[in-house]
């Protein structure tokens, strides 16, 4: 059985433009022709006395609307007097009616919306602060269940892997949303995510995508950003092999854990048809069976949503397939059996390269990271991607482990589980607190020291 196989099997188990221009009108005052000299000087000293108050009225009122502008830390003031938004007004909700003030719009599976494509721009428009760099907003969003975990050490690892997320979304100005609720009491197990998705697109019309990522895969490459332009054509992206869907039909074709999709009506119609396979529909039994006998490698009689999706990629090809981008060059969420061995040689071929680049071993702010991410980037040509490569893998998935229930696959020992996490936290952790002047010498505990300047040179 290949390892891409058992990694499946595990599954099992703003622009804000209103133009605020300050037009003063001055008045040309005509020179009075007065009859005689105390009138004319009375009638001077008044139309002095007036034109100053009046002045100092304008400059009161100019300097107090300057110092409002300055007092607001997101008004950024531009040509022609023209008001923008550095950053999102998180202040403003103008009392415009918009699709919140629907009765009839829901948050769950069964509330179907209509138009959201519409109504989010809607939204957007009555909220313009947020227009700007919406298509490369991403929302990340994870969760685990509601009660404590059975694994004794299960609730530390999760805090610990979502601690891991948190840090890997503060470096890349990503919001985080972590759910602990069965949102649906029929959707559980790897079908709980799909109502905490679809609700996380109405409470986030700002956000372009929304980006599930399982509790028990960590980021394991703090510098890599999503490569969003390549998407731009696609609603759905998902790690997987298009000839092992299409001419294999295995359910191992992909894999369903991290998925990223795009805030919009396609995406809510097609989760319609994806969850409809799940445990809530009349049709569940009989999906299970449709499923088991389209991919005969599927060999267990329950519907998931893993070959849920291959079916609709398969079978519903021309309805789905086009706008769906399975993500094989890199990884989008790797199988952490052929990776945790690798981090010792991939850190060393760093270190080597961070000895020879004055600037990236420069300290910095965590602030600006990506721009030292960026970088790097032209060191790592030749690293490749994926299996075999000595580039830092993007997400380790550790599939089969279940660090919460305790019940990993009988594939594996429960030491290979719980020390490959270890490494691979202590690996992700290192690249987050050495911005902080710390790192764990070995990946094997939890010891960390700090390091010394122009680390790792000295």
């Amino acid at each position: 059985m290949s390892p891409k196989t058992k990694t499946k099997l595990n599954m099992v188990t703003t622009e804000l433009s209103h133009s605020h221009s300050y037009h003063h009108d001055s008045s040309t005052m005509a020179k009075p022709t007065f009859r005689n000299k105390s009138s004319s000087i009375f009638l001077s000293d008044g139309l002095l006395f007036l034109g100053g108050a009046f002045s100092a009225l304008l400059l009161v009122w100019g300097f107090s609307s300057f110092t409002n502008s300055i007092n607001n830390p997101n008004l950024k003031l531009h040509q022609n007097d023209v008001i923008s938004y550095s950053t999102p007004d998180l202040l403003s909700d103008p009392l415009d009616p918009t699709f919140y003030d629907e009765p009839e719009m829901g948050y769950t599976i069964d509330d179907k919306v209509q138009n959201w494509d519409e109504k989010r721009e809607e939204w957007l428009k009555l909220h313009p602060s947020f227009s700007a760099g919406v298509k490369e907003r991403v929302l990340m969003v994870t969760g685990s269940q509601p009660s404590p975990c059975r694994n004794p050490i299960g609730d530390h690892l999760l805090l610990r892997c979502f601690k891991n997320k948190v840090d890997y979304c503060r470096i890349h100005g990503y919001d985080i949303f972590y759910n602990n609720g069965l949102l649906d009491p029929k959707m559980s197990s790897y079908w709980a995510k799909y109502p905490v998705v679809r609700a996380a697109m109405m409470a986030h019309p700002e956000a372009e995508w929304i980006w599930w990522v399982d509790s028990d895969a960590l980021f394991t490459d703090m510098d890599f950003k999503l490569p969003l332009e390549r998407y731009k054509d696609h609603n759905l992206v998902v790690h997987g092999w298009a000839h092992l869907i299409h001419e294999k039909r295995s359910w191992t074709g992909l894999n369903a854990g991290v998925f990223l999709i795009r805030n919009c009506q396609w995406s809510l119609d097609f989760m319609d048809s994806w969850a409809g396979m799940g445990p809530q529909s009349p049709d569940y039994e009989e999906w299970g069976h449709k499923l088991r006998s389209t991919f005969k490698d599927k060999f267990f009689p329950e519907s998931d949503d893993q070959t849920g999706l291959a079916y609709l990629i398969a079978i519903e090809k021309e309805k789905w397939a086009d706008r769906i981008y399975l993500e094989g060059e890199y990884y989008f969420e790797g199988y952490w059996e052929e990776i945790v061995g690798t981090f010792e040689n991939i850190s060393k071929k760093y270190d080597e390269i961070e000895k020879g680049v004055r600037r990236l071993r420069r300290r910095h702010a965590e602030k600006v990271s990506e721009s030292y991410g960026a970088v790097r980037e032209e060191y790592l040509r030749e690293a490749g991607y994926g299996k075999g490569s000595w580039r830092r893998p993007f997400v380790t998935h550790f599939t089969g482990c279940q660090p919460c229930s305790g019940k990993y696959n009988e594939m594996y020992t429960a030491d290979a589980c719980w020390n490959g996490m270890r490494r691979a936290l202590h690996f992700a952790d290192n690249q987050v607190i050495r911005k902080y002047g710390y790192v764990h010498p070995d990946l094997g505990n939890n010891l960390v020291t700090s390091i010394p300047f122009d680390y790792p040179q000295s």
